[in-house]
């Protein structure tokens, strides 16, 4: 057994009465009893579609839910067909729990175990809680995989324009800008994975499933990783993400600091990489977009203006000893602002998210410390987001975000160059 080995010794049995599978199809969960069952049916229709004569496994990955989510996947799975050993055709479905930190990442490791062991060519990975999967998805996954020969696929989404703030208004421009490849959904959820790379991302050393890329940090380490270790990749139109609604205003400070921090750790793993990097590239996308029905996201502007004024009057000294004195007074003067003269601007941005990078390299500050108090940051900027496009359209917000990267990427040699400064300054 490897010495990173985390599948039960009941799954190893399991693994050796399948012997090899083509495709698996990994669903981590949590308390997903409610829409469990419609992502497995998607799963396994999407598999009898479009690849009937592979042997398939689905492998359920829970978190130890307690709403019934294991017994749903189990009554959904009690007629699966797996034709014997050698033979071509049908799927088998394993239920397991996995091992580690809680977290999606701790998921991934035992689905990415169980992709390996059983010789699996193509590994598609799909959120628990989405609620407009359809069967396509699967071939929009696995497709580029078997067909194309591309390691990684990334999904490509519509989304409401206030739906993934933290992709819009970082993710996505921050990996874009240091990579140069324009991965719309960076942390999507959702994604295509090449045996080889499956294998790449198991064998990783331990101390990396012991970080938070164990929990939020999964989607972004395994996006940057593709990109940066340049394997092939790709993105593919899916239709719309829906899955259960969060307001902005309560997209999770905890997924803020455990994603922000995940990428601002790979800066570190990958910084000969991405100070090389000039510019960006567009990626082949398979599907074609098209229009769908979206469903609202409520934004509570007011509410997310509150947290960044109480945040301005409690942290602006801290902010001050990685941000400057001039980012930290125009912060200031914004919180004095009324809601309709409230704006952040794109470069200002840019700059809190690269000097905040920049900090958490050098230590200027603990930096936990650090990533937390960019919260309030991110609220102030996600409202000024939603004042600035109230009016807009999908295409209009898409412009807009647009404009954002390319800030971000006309200012990358200023990090870089402040970057370079501080690799040699003590904790």
């Amino acid at each position: 057994m490897m010495k990173n080995a985390v599948l039960t010794k009941e799954i190893r049995d399991k693994v050796r009465e399948i012997g090899h599978a083509d495709i698996v199809v990994g669903i981590p969960s949590y308390n997903n009893a409610g829409t469990i069952g419609r992502v497995l049916g998607a799963v396994r229709e999407g598999l009898a579609t479009h690849y009937p004569r592979a042997r398939s496994v689905v492998v359920n990955a829970d978190g130890g839910s307690r709403d019934g989510t294991v017994e749903m996947v189990k009554m959904t799975c009690g007629d699966d067909v797996f034709s014997p050993q050698g033979r071509s055709g049908g799927f088998c479905t394993v239920v397991t729990p996995y091992q580690g930190i809680p977290g999606k990442g701790s998921a991934f490791r035992t689905i990415f175990e169980f992709a390996g062991a059983v010789g699996a060519s193509a590994l598609a990975v799909v959120d628990a809680d989405l609620r407009s999967i359809t069967p396509g998805w699967i071939g929009g996954l696995v497709g580029p995989v078997l067909d194309g020969g591309f390691d990684y696929v990334a999904p490509l989404y519509k989304r409401h324009k206030y739906d993934g703030t933290i992709t819009n208004s970082i993710i996505y421009p921050l990996t874009r800008a240091l990579y140069g490849k324009r991965v719309r959904q960076p942390i999507g959820g959702d994604f295509g994975f090449s045996g080889p790379m499956a294998r790449r991302f198991f064998l990783s050393e331990e101390d990396i499933w012991e970080s938070d890329v164990a929990r939020y940090g999964i989607d972004i380490w395994v996006t940057t990783t593709a990109i940066a270790e340049d394997f092939k990749v790709c993105q593919s139109f899916l239709g719309s993400k829906i899955h259960d609604p969060k307001d902005p205003s309560e997209d999770l400070s905890t997924m803020l600091y455990q994603v922000v921090g995940a990428a601002f750790d790979l800066m570190e793993t990958y910084e000969t990489v991405w100070e090389r990097v000039s510019g960006t590239e567009k990626i082949e996308t398979f599907g074609t977009p098209y229009e769908v029905a979206l469903e609202p996201v409520h934004a509570n502007v007011r509410g997310m203006i509150e947290r960044f004024r109480l945040g301005t009057s409690q942290l602006a000294d801290l902010w001050q000893k990685f941000l400057g004195k001039e980012a930290v007074s125009f912060l200031k003067k914004l919180a004095g602002r009324g809601e309709r003269e409230f704006f952040l601007p794109d470069d200002l941005w840019t700059e809190i998210i690269y000097r905040s990078a920049v900090g958490a390299h050098c230590e200027a500050i603990n930096k936990e410390h650090l990533l937390r108090s960019l919260t309030p940051l991110y609220m102030g900027r996600t409202a000024s987001f939603v004042i600035e496009t109230e009016q807009d359209d999908s295409a209009e917000v898409e412009e807009k975000i647009e404009r954002l990267c390319l800030a971000f990427e006309k200012k990358k040699p200023f990090l870089v160059e402040t970057w370079q400064e501080n690799k040699e300054v003590p904790p």
